[in-house]
Parts: structure tokens; C-alpha cells; sequence
């Protein structure tokens, strides 16, 4: 019988290099979410109303995302641009690549959100001599967004989880730092478990923060008391 003994000294000196660690994802997934975020919206306006061509655009870039695996993405952005002259840093590279990623999947989130808003409400204000700005910012897209929001919160977490990748390009973030831990101390087993709880941890933080988002940005659902 083979007995296993945990050891987890190795955290008395490692601990910064796992905070740091976990900094940087936060700041890699955190600005990929918002790049990403906005990315969304866009592909969304103009799939559902940006004519003939950019919707054919839109699509395309949407179903070359979703059909291609990530880390393969982030090779590209990383390797790829400098071959046209454009050099970028590890994690200049990872927050392209992450919000180019998210980008595509939100779209299609908040399209779908776009696409649920009722005839009658667009006729209803139009009746009201609201502008076509009016009508596409208080009538489509916000309450698009606002119904999506719960599949986009879902979404930015699975991306925050999805930035480990990065480290195959030497970003600085936690799984990079528990490789480099685990090389020094020969401690595969305890260092990937730490990691495992910072992940979990940082997941219950994005969720938090997302919701608190949620309740400040929509003050129907705050008043209704609608879970977000």
C-alpha cells in the first residue's frame, strides 16, 4: 500500500508568488471581460441590424471562434501578429486573444436577448415619437443586456477560468506561477490543489463583483427584488 504524506511548507515561501499570481489573472481575465464585453455588444448591434454585410461579417468571425480551440487563438495573436510587425507582450497578447474570444460568444448571448424584445414594444414607442437611438439604447439594448446578463456573468467566469491557457505563452498569471513553483519544490500534488482553491476562490469573487454590477446597473431589477 502506497502511503502519499502531504507536504505544504513550501507555502511559507511561495505565498507572494501564488498572490501575485492570482493578481495578474484578475487583471488579464478583468480586462478581457470589459474588451470583450463591448466587443459583444457591438457584433451584436450589427448582426441583428447592421444590414446584409455585416451581419455575413459578424457571423463569420463568430463561427471562426466558436469552431477553433483558444489556445490556438492565443498562438496566433502571440506569434502570429509579429510576423507583420507587430510585437506584443505575453499578456498584451492574452488580453487580445481572451476578449476576442469572449467577444464572439457574447454576441451571440446578447443577441439572442436582442431578438427576444417584443414587436409591440417597438410599435409602442414609436407611437411615442422616440428617435431610432432612443428606441435601440431603452428598448432593445438595454433590457437585451439586462436579460442576458445572468448568461454573460456565466460566461465572464468561465473566461476568468479560461485564462490558465495563457500560460503556454509565459503570461504571469496563477497557473504560470504554480508551474514555476512546482518545478522548484517537486510538489505537483499540493501546488495544483492550491491553485485548484485560489481558482475557486476568485470564482466566487467574479461572481460577486458581477452581481453587484448588476444590481447597480439595473434599478428595475433591484426594485422588483428579481434575482439576477
Amino acid at each position: 500500500m502506497v502511503s502519499y504524506v502531504f507536504n505544504f511548507s513550501f507555502l511559507e515561501r511561495t505565498w507572494t508568488q501564488f498572490l501575485m499570481g492570482a493578481g495578474q489573472t484578475i487583471v488579464l481575465a478583468g480586462s478581457a471581460i470589459v474588451l470583450g464585453f463591448i466587443l459583444g455588444v457591438v457584433c451584436a448591434v450589427l448582426r441583428t441590424g447592421g444590414g446584409r454585410v455585416a451581419s455575413t461579417i459578424v457571423g463569420a468571425y463568430v463561427e471562426v471562434i466558436r469552431n477553433t480551440p483558444l489556445l490556438v487563438q492565443i498562438f496566433i495573436v502571440y506569434f502570429g501578429l509579429p510576423t507583420i510587425g507587430l510585437r506584443l507582450s505575453a499578456e498584451a497578447s492574452a488580453i487580445i486573444a481572451l476578449a476576442i474570444n469572449t467577444g464572439a460568444y457574447s454576441s451571440e448571448i446578447i443577441r439572442s436577448g436582442i431578438e427576444s424584445i417584443a414587436r409591440g414594444q417597438l410599435e409602442a414607442a414609436e407611437c411615442l415619437g422616440l428617435s431610432r437611438v432612443q428606441v435601440y439604447w431603452h428598448i432593445i439594448l438595454l433590457p437585451a443586456i439586462e436579460r442576458t446578463y445572468p448568461a454573460l456573468c456565466s460566461q465572464f467566469v468561465l473566461l476568468m477560468l479560461a485564462s490558465s491557457i495563457t500560460s503556454q505563452i509565459s503570461a504571469q498569471e496563477l497557473t504560470a506561477e504554480a508551474n514555476i513553483i512546482q518545478a522548484e519544490t517537486f510538489r505537483s500534488f499540493e501546488v495544483y490543489l492550491v491553485v485548484a482553491v485560489v481558482y475557486l476562490g476568485l470564482s466566487i469573487l467574479f461572481r460577486a463583483a458581477l452581481h453587484l454590477i448588476g444590481v447597480l446597473a439595473f434599478v428595475r431589477r433591484r426594485r422588483l427584488g428579481t434575482p439576477l
